[in-house]
């Protein structure tokens, strides 16, 4: 039988193009979702478990059910704002419910662990590449509370044989190039399908947050990766552990390896806009309003560590080719329209 992968968040925008990746590499993906923010519709690859990463007795219920031979750690609050306002909600949302699923995972004996962190875990490095050595000063509970999990990793490596792969990185964009799953989130946040959305007269403007940062256009800078490429690099991730295993009845070596994974350029938000605007031959029209609390001036990461270990590249992360295909399943209609 094929060898399954719990994923966490399968529901959601890169937990469910993981899925997709995971059936077509030859595994079985589980997802386990609470649905708060995930769609039961874009669950297509693999069996459904539906539950919170709170309940311990269901993640038992599941492990025992389906003996995953890895895990795969998308399920997270990852709101700046919401962060900002509410440390409480991020603090619990994300290292409480981590920490059952790890020590779950443990006790059930499954010991290989792909974890989604993080490039906010840095905090603000204007003008620098960051990569895996960048110290992490977090601005917000948010990044503080990836940052918490991954020293978890670090710890139940040390004590309990548990091997982990870490990667760190910043916007996520684009969309599976079938259109079977894409990018869904409501209320929705995010910079591409924002323009989309006021593209096409969904929402009446896309909204700019701030225009007085220090940048050449005003407007701040984020690196952004393909969703495909991302979910490659946690495919990668996983084969590396499952290849790095120690021989049978061998002593288990744990240990967290960390990867960032960017462009090493970034684009700020007027860039991405025109390049909506050649993409969807549309006009954007927008909104010039306030910075949000805690968002950084510029961010972006290298990625030479993944490039050199795992054989990992960025090859479809261009804003043509995000954009493109992320308008391509913006027109299908999406999973609630």
């Amino acid at each position: 039988m094929a060898d399954r992968i719990l994923v966490t968040g399968g529901a959601g925008y890169i937990g469910s193009h993981a899925c997709k990746a995971l059936a077509a590499a030859g595994y079985v993906p589980v997802t386990f979702d609470n649905l708060s923010t995930g769609w039961r519709a874009a669950v297509k690859f693999g069996p459904f478990e539906q539950g919170d990463l709170m309940d311990r007795a269901r993640l038992d219920q599941v492990f025992a059910e389906h003996r995953p031979v890895a895990v795969m750690h998308f399920a997270a609050l990852s709101q700046v704002g919401e962060a900002m306002r509410e440390p409480g909600k991020y603090w619990r949302g994300n290292v409480c419910a981590s920490l059952n699923l790890i020590e779950a995972a443990v006790d059930a004996g499954c010991l290989d662990f792909v974890f989604s962190s993080t490039c906010a875990t840095y905090g603000d490095h204007d003008g620098v590449v960051l990569d895996e050595n960048t110290p992490q000063t977090p601005l917000n509970s948010y990044g503080a509370s990836k940052r918490a999990i991954e020293d978890m990793l670090r710890d139940f490596g040390a004590a309990h044989g548990l091997r982990s792969v870490i990667f760190r990185y910043f916007n996520v964009a684009g969309a599976d190039p079938d259109a079977e799953v894409g990018e869904a989130h409501q209320p929705e946040t995010h910079l591409i399908p924002l323009i989309l959305d006021a593209v096409d007269g969904r929402r009446p403007a896309l909204t700019i947050n701030g225009t007085d940062y220090p940048t050449a256009d005003g407007t701040c800078i984020r690196d952004f990766v393909h969703v495909m490429d991302l979910v490659d690099a946690h495919l990668l991730g996983l084969e590396w552990l499952r290849a790095n295993r120690a021989p049978d009845g061998a002593p288990r070596t744990g240990g967290a390896e960390v990867f960032c994974l960017g462009t090493g350029s970034g684009f700020s938000v007027r860039e991405v806009i025109d390049h909506a605007k050649r993409a969807t031959n549309r006009p954007v029209p927008v909104i010039e309003g306030p910075r949000r609390d805690g968002d950084a001036v510029s961010l972006v990461s290298g990625s030479r560590r993944a490039g050199m270990e795992l054989g990992w590249r960025a090859d479809r992360s261009t804003l043509p080719q995000m954009i493109g295909d992320a308008w391509r399943w913006h027109q299908s209609g999406g999973y609630d329209r």
